[in-house]
């Protein structure tokens, strides 16, 4: 069977307000107040070290990687406890979901979140059964870009990992597709959109309904 592997954060859903805010609540830890604004969020979808090192310059702190390594465990404490609040899948993401499911295509979820928070938010969202497999970043000893988590989710889903593609959003996803000689799919409208094109993605879709025609052009 052949798969198509999701990142999650930035392309699956719009995860950015709840991660921003979860950063937000450490700073205010500090007596800082809200240091990340909304447009931050290309910072957010990189993950909560890149936006506790922002966080931490804009204080003077630059560098300060002991106070983000203790800072790290608080803000994953706090994005568990109100991890849905603004969060939303991008528009048509699961009805092409579904059209590959239909297609015969097995889907999975490859993701550098913590695999519990990873499946509490799919869960709250109300989509976790629509995957056959999830692997996040504590699933394996090795996370993205190294290419064993996108091979391991193809091999959950019930897929041979030589016949999948990666439909993410960074240049850690099309690496982690180079690496494991499969493709990618990038998607041009996450708050890096701009920036997909230069990274030469075997394909580029400005929205989700493009999904299943370009997963039919490729050879999977």
């Amino acid at each position: 069977m052949r798969a198509v592997v999701f990142d999650l954060d930035g392309t699956l859903a719009d995860t950015s307000g709840d991660l921003l805010a979860a950063a937000n609540a450490c700073f205010r830890s500090l007596g800082a107040g809200d240091v990340l604004t909304p447009g931050d969020a290309g910072t957010a979808l990189r993950g909560g070290r890149a936006m506790l090192r922002l966080g931490m310059a804009r204080l003077g702190r630059d560098g300060d990687e002991a106070e983000i390594h203790r800072l790290y465990p608080v803000l994953l404490e706090a994005y568990a406890g109100d991890i849905a609040r603004h969060t939303v899948l991008y528009p048509g993401a699961m009805e092409a979901v579904a059209a590959l499911r239909a297609d015969g295509h097995a889907v999975a979820i490859c993701t550098n979140k913590p695999e519990g928070l990873a499946r509490r938010l799919l869960t709250e969202l109300g989509v976790l059964g629509d995957f056959a497999a999830l692997v996040g970043a504590d699933t394996l000893p090795v996370k993205k870009p190294d290419p064993e988590p996108l091979r391991e989710a193809a091999r959950r889903a019930g897929a041979d990992p030589a016949r999948c593609c990666l439909v993410g959003d960074s240049d850690t996803d099309r690496n982690t597709a180079r690496a494991a000689g499969v493709p990618s799919i990038l998607v041009g409208f996450g708050p890096s959109g701009e920036d997909m094109a230069a990274l030469a993605p075997e394909a580029l879709i400005g929205h989700f309904d493009e999904l299943p025609g370009v997963v039919a052009g490729l050879s999977l």
